[in-house]
């Protein structure tokens, strides 16, 4: 960190998220150079999880070991879970309760001032990320997609960033892909989240009679009913053949397709990038997904429609959260 000044100074990234808070110093090119992560404290309030994020950013600037010096941050970009009012950054995100109209880029902005802070949803972050160093480099109409515990996006047209009335353009995770399909978080139902998402997707395994881990029951190493139901557990499943798990990946992937087909035929991409830990599940998810996707996707145009994997990984959300400041021109619309 000793030349950093002399460089430019570095950005600071911040990502929020319901199980880890993440923060990273990026250099003026963009190289993510240092990455601090913590534990989200579980059920914390305001407070606590406040007091856990400084802890995270005081370890990265300021008098710690290598860290970097407050005058050398040149602004400070943060990728958090929604629902935010959007661009004054006060968060609620939904598996963090402890946080409703937290107003957390004024409280950052308080800790540096004079440099822009600035707040944007996570899949969005993410999305920005595959555009401007990932697998979506190059594309000018790209959906940067991540598919989780929720499913988001963000839409990049004419090689900028497309933010929508409230900040929320490129949501795919609420396009209807049944409409007598199961209910949804967000009060409709039949939403790509609700049948894609790994803990929804999960229990309607469960519910057509899959137990984790039941393909490679033995009797010294038997799984238990009780073993945990989740996505990654279904993935590796699915990958040794449990017939209830690939129609899982198989119903998660279909769903997918037909959303991307609908908002390619919407928006004229060319490029859709997913991540989030479902994608790694790789052809069990993607192959069905590219199947109903050459069903639905008819239209000439909408033909054309690359899906890819995302290339950043755990990392993307710092990035783009960067990007926010280091690429203002492409990823910040509002001035």
């Amino acid at each position: 960190m000793a030349d950093s000044a002399g460089t430019g100074g570095v950005v600071l990234a911040v990502d929020i998220g319901g199980t880890k808070f993440a923060a990273g110093l990026v250099s003026q090119d963009g190289t993510l150079m240092r990455v601090r992560r913590v534990a989200t404290p579980p059920g914390g309030d305001a407070e606590t999880l406040w007091k856990a994020l400084e802890g995270l950013l005081d370890g990265l600037v300021g008098a710690s070991a290598g860290a970097a010096r407050p005058d050398e941050v040149t602004g400070v970009g943060v990728g958090s879970g929604g629902p935010m009012f959007w661009p004054s950054g006060e968060v609620s995100p939904l598996n963090m309760p402890g946080w409703r109209a937290f107003p957390l880029r004024d409280r950052i902005a308080a800790r540096f001032p004079g440099v822009p802070v600035r707040v944007h949803n996570d899949a969005i972050c993410v999305a920005i990320a595959e555009h401007w160093q990932g697998s979506g480099r190059g594309s000018e109409n790209m959906l940067g997609m991540v598919v989780s515990t929720g499913v988001g996006g963000g839409l990049i047209l004419g090689g900028r960033l497309i933010d929508g009335g409230t900040g929320n353009a490129g949501h795919i995770g609420h396009v209807v892909v049944d409409p007598v399909g199961p209910p949804c978080r967000c009060g409709g139902r039949g939403c790509l989240e609700a049948i894609a998402r790994g803990p929804g997707l999960a229990e309607w395994a469960v519910a057509q009679g899959w137990r984790p881990g039941a393909h490679a029951q033995t009797g010294e190493g038997l799984y238990k009913e009780a073993a945990a139901a989740n996505a990654r557990a279904l993935a590796a499943d699915a990958k040794e053949g449990d017939p209830i798990a690939m129609a899982a990946m198989t119903r998660a992937g279909r769903a997918v397709g037909i959303a991307v087909a609908s908002a390619a035929s919407l928006c004229d991409f060319e490029v859709v990038t997913i991540g989030g830990g479902l994608s790694q599940a790789g052809p069990l998810l993607f192959g069905p997904l590219e199947e109903a996707l050459r069903e639905h996707a008819r239209i000439e145009f909408a033909t054309r429609v690359r899906v890819v994997p995302a290339a950043l990984g755990q990392e993307a959300g710092l990035i783009g959260a960067a990007a926010l400041i280091l690429a203002a021109d492409r990823y910040w619309g509002p001035r």
